[in-house]
């Protein structure tokens, strides 16, 4: 990260660069809005550079009348971004884990996923950070996060290999250790 914040300004001329350097003319009627249209669609898909998703997880209810089993939110739609190439990864993260005397609400677990995926991203990495956002701060006995993407710089790109897509897992605590809990876990997330 760069130490002084780039300007609305800044990230439109850079945007009228770009229109220029693909051989159009940013002068032209129907792109002559499209550098401030970019530049505000980029700080809404970037939004996850303003926030810490972990503070999504600091509010929790304990009273879970001795509820102790598995908790996933399946199907959490998202789009990030290719930290390569700049190119949408769109896909469905699922989000588990076993607590311990304590639960977040489920629009939580959504907001996490959302806060890690609007930043240019890896999705392995994105997957790890999910996972350990949540076992940092609910400290359950495990935590489970699988994640099955499209990454546009390989079906629009390079290989072109549309329909191709990525999956990814980070276990931790009992859902990696116990296979009773992991293959709980990967069923609720497959069925």
């Amino acid at each position: 990260m760069t130490d002084a914040p780039v300007s609305q300004a800044e990230a439109e001329a850079a945007v009228r660069t770009l229109i220029r350097w693909a051989g159009d003319d940013p002068d032209r009627e129907g792109v002559l809005d499209t550098p401030g249209r970019v530049a505000r669609s980029y700080r809404e898909l970037f939004a996850g550079y303003a926030s810490d998703p972990r503070e999504y997880l600091e509010r929790t209810f304990e009273e879970v009348g001795g509820y102790d089993e598995l908790v996933v939110l399946k199907d959490i739609r998202f789009v990030s971004f290719c930290e390569h190439h700049m190119l949408p990864v769109v896909g469905r993260a699922h989000v588990g884990y076993l607590p311990t005397d304590r639960v977040v609400g489920i629009s939580k677990l959504a907001r996490v996923v959302h806060g890690f995926a609007r930043r240019l991203q890896i999705q392995e990495k994105m997957t790890s950070e999910i996972a350990t956002a949540i076992h940092e701060v609910l400290r359950p006995q495990g935590v489970g996060v699988v994640i099955e993407a499209e990454h546009s710089c390989m079906t629009l790109r390079g290989v072109n290999t549309a329909g191709a897509s990525l999956s990814t897992s980070c276990l931790m605590g009992v859902i990696r250790d116990d296979p009773r809990t992991r293959e709980e876990f990967l069923r609720l997330v497959r069925g």
